[in-house]
């Protein structure tokens, strides 16, 4: 079968799952997610069973986009209008599940995996570091399109979006600094203030000032625009985010956090920052998240599948009741109203996307060897997880706080 019958297939088998999905009342990435799941290699005999390995740069496009409508989502008046809630919030949440994870693994771990037991420095604290750090993010990507898809306006559904962007950099600041620790623990190296403090700084100080940087040409080159033709914004938009993207894979910088950054200048600052995001939202964001989503569901595997159901159970366990616990805490704090304290947590649930990344590029290092198999697996198995069951969560969330505009 030829590559352009097998991509029409995988398009065209999300989109009717998607529109049977919301024919029963369901989100659509449900039915795309679940549409992966089906066509994966280790599952559907006409697709090959190392797709995965080629769909890189299709993937990282898309997740891209997904990025930079959610660094769209942060518009610093209405951040204002919330208040310190936001940073109460998102501090609480995402470090609160970060501990839950960390402390739950150290715990259970030797019990899952009996070639752990005993093997502190070398497997059960890196490990648990790891998987608390890449668990403590939301996947904004979900609440974003659920939230598009039923129009939801209101307080919870900005503090839900706002909140799942930010603990994404939490999340990246978390992960920079603990792989740094992971990797001396099990190589037996001497701590450096270089490697553990600085270096994670730098690469977040160079992110921001290259999405920055990015983001004023951005803005620059549309005010000098005599035609603001939707189709020439697409291409400025695709060519920048390509070149964000490239330029932080090559100097080092995190290719999310600056693509959210470049975004986040262009919504606050762009005259035409209504026009650009309303036209990716109208003709491309459905294409984007059907393909995102669709082949999350084709990166699932099925080895070891009793230690993974272990972990993943512990996993998401131990991730809720952090973010419900750190949401109550950090909503407390900030004397929210009580629509945000009730509802934004079960909007926090859904997880994957940057994280899937994370959990890839530790995996690359041969100092992890010995457990980003069992890493991996279980990133993959969460997502896929978190993901059909999130966007019920965010719907539900949206639902009960009376925000559904369109149900």
């Amino acid at each position: 079968m030829n590559s352009l019958l097998r991509l029409g297939l995988i398009i065209f088998i999300g989109f009717v799952l998607g529109q049977e999905l919301k024919r029963l009342k369901f989100p659509k990435i449900v039915g795309y997610i679940i549409a992966g799941v089906i066509l994966n290699p280790n599952i559907c005999p006409f697709v090959p069973i190392d797709i995965t390995d080629r769909t890189d740069v299709i993937e990282n496009m898309a997740i891209a986009f997904i990025a930079f409508a959610v660094g769209g989502t942060i518009v610093i008046p209405e951040i204002k209008k919330l208040g310190k809630g936001i940073l109460y919030i998102t501090l609480c949440e995402a470090e609160m599940a970060f501990i839950f994870l960390l402390t739950g693994f150290l715990i259970v771990l030797p019990f899952i995996i009996p070639a752990a037991k005993g093997a502190w420095a070398a497997s059960i604290i890196p490990f648990s570091l790891i998987i608390g750090c890449i668990g403590s993010p939301t996947d904004p990507s979900v609440a974003l399109a659920v939230t598009h898809e039923y129009k939801a306006k209101g307080e919870v559904a900005s503090t839900m979006l706002t909140v799942a962007a930010f603990d994404d950099v939490l999340g990246i600041v978390n992960y920079s600094v603990a792989i740094v620790i992971a990797k001396t623990l099990i190589s037996h190296a001497s701590f450096s203030i270089y490697k553990t403090l600085l270096t994670p700084a730098l690469i977040i100080a160079g992110s921001v000032a290259l999405g920055a940087g990015l983001g004023v040409v951005f803005n620059f080159i549309t005010k000098r625009l005599k035609d603001m033709h939707e189709g020439s914004l697409f291409v400025l938009i695709l060519s920048l985010i390509a070149l964000c993207w490239g330029l932080a894979t090559f100097t080092g910088a995190e290719e999310i956090l600056s693509i959210m950054i470049m975004a986040i200048v262009v919504t606050n600052f762009n005259p035409h920052a209504k026009q650009i995001f309303s036209m990716l939202s109208k003709y491309f964001e459905e294409l984007i998240f059907l393909i995102f989503f669709v082949l999350s569901g084709m990166h699932l595997t099925f080895s070891g599948a009793w230690i993974a159901v272990g972990l993943l159970v512990c996993f998401v366990i131990f991730r809720i009741a952090g973010k419900f616990i750190g949401t109550a805490l950090g909503a407390s704090l900030a004397n929210a109203s009580p629509n945000v304290k009730k509802y934004t947590a079960t909007g926090l649930i859904p997880f994957g996307g940057i994280v899937i990344g994370l959990a890839l590029i530790t995996q690359q290092d041969p100092v992890f060897k010995d457990i980003s198999g069992y890493l991996v697996n279980l990133v993959v198995a969460a997502t896929i997880v978190n993901e059909i069951i999130g966007p019920f969560f965010v719907k539900k969330a949206l639902k009960g706080s009376g925000e559904i505009v369109k149900s």
